[in-house]
């Protein structure tokens, strides 16, 4: 089987770990015999990592090859829909992995910015809802014009559920070809256990790429760091937050990016990971840090309670809390000890849901 993908930005052999679950995807299924071709739209040369060929738009459009399926991950506009609208007719399949954004009215249901990353203000705020009308408005029509060799995957119900609100396709019409798969989690976080005996440097950490997306809550963060002074709480990402705001002394900042090896070293020093959200699709370092066993804390928001649905290592904050002293909540954690983990988002109840839908559909 020969997989052309789409990817709109890709890890490579620099450091760079945007999209990494989409790199988790493919370096699976090469693992399971497939060919599998990444077109990073930002890569300006061909290269190869972990064995997944990643090649240029330039070199796609010179050496045009024949594929089985072409995936399209969070399709956007500028890159994904000008490649399907040229291109497309090449593919008797194509499926759409739909994480976030792609379909979503972004000011109706993503929180406002930070002050100090607002770009102008009502002009900006226009634009955006102007550009998500039209952007919709595109891929309904493009859905609708070519459905017989479409499928689409929604990494949540939650996704689905926003998916037919701002598409408004008629669910009857894509039941057949609509799959709910969670996101699987790298396999370091299969394998490895949480260590319980390891000296512990913070009682909180939390872990985001970026510090300055609001739906990641950093500013919630520092506020209950501030409100309980006898913990120790550990921040990692990169991101401006801190240079706006200033760090309560009990709140270590570390400004970096971590590969998964780094992740879990940090997770074994930490007593308690602290993860709330505003808005998600599914959010996979949580489900990776879950799956790991440490004891989590995360938002009592309609998707975090489906995803973490059967997992025992959870708790549940309001964001809108103005009591947000965590103590009781971390001393219940701290009595459950994981035995076996939960094997939710592990690849064979995730990939391999793909590899079987793909198999269906040569």
């Amino acid at each position: 089987m020969r997989i052309l993908v789409l990817a709109t930005d890709y890890p490579n052999l620099n450091g760079n770990v945007n999209l990494m679950y989409i790199h988790t995807r493919n370096r699976y299924y090469v693992n399971r015999g497939i060919d599998v071709t990444v077109i990073n739209f930002k890569a300006k040369q061909n290269y190869i990592i972990d064995n997944v060929k990643v090649i240029t738009l330039e070199n796609y459009i010179k050496n045009k090859s024949e594929y089985d399926i072409l995936i399209s991950h969070a399709p956007n506009i500028r890159n994904h829909f000008r490649f399907l609208m040229r291109y497309g007719k090449n593919f008797k399949n194509i499926v759409f992995f739909f994480h976030g954004h792609e379909i979503l009215k972004v000011n109706e249901i993503y929180p406002k910015p930070y002050e100090y990353m607002k770009t102008s203000s009502r002009l900006a705020i226009l634009m955006r809802d102007l550009y998500d009308i039209f952007k919709i408005k595109m891929w309904k029509r493009f859905f609708i014009k070519n459905l017989s060799k479409l499928q689409f995957v929604f990494v949540s119900h939650w996704m689905l559920e926003m998916f037919l609100k701002f598409v408004r396709i008629d669910y009857e019409k894509i039941r057949n070809r609509t799959h709910i798969i969670y996101n699987s989690v790298g396999q370091n976080f299969e394998t490895q256990n949480y260590d319980y005996q390891a000296d512990k440097k913070y009682d909180f950490i939390t872990i985001r790429n970026n510090l300055d997306g609001s739906k990641y809550c950093i500013d919630l963060v520092t506020k209950i760091a501030y409100m309980n002074p006898q913990f120790k709480f550990c921040v990692v990402g990169k991101g401006k937050f801190f240079i706006h705001n200033s760090k309560p002394k009990n709140l270590e900042w570390i400004n970096k990016t971590l590969t998964h090896e780094e992740v879990i070293e940090l997770l074994n020093q930490s007593k308690c990971a602290l993860l709330p959200t505003r808005v998600d699709a599914q959010g996979v370092m949580a489900c990776e840090i879950a799956t790991f066993g440490i004891p989590l804390i995360t938002s009592n928001i309609s998707v975090c309670k489906e995803i973490f649905e059967g997992f025992i290592n959870i708790s549940f904050i309001d964001n809108n809390d103005e009591n947000l002293n965590i103590s009781s909540e971390f001393i219940r954690l701290q009595n459950i000890k994981i035995t076996q983990k939960n094997e939710k988002f592990f690849a064979k109840n995730t990939l391999e849901k793909e590899i079987e839908m793909f198999n269906k559909l040569r």
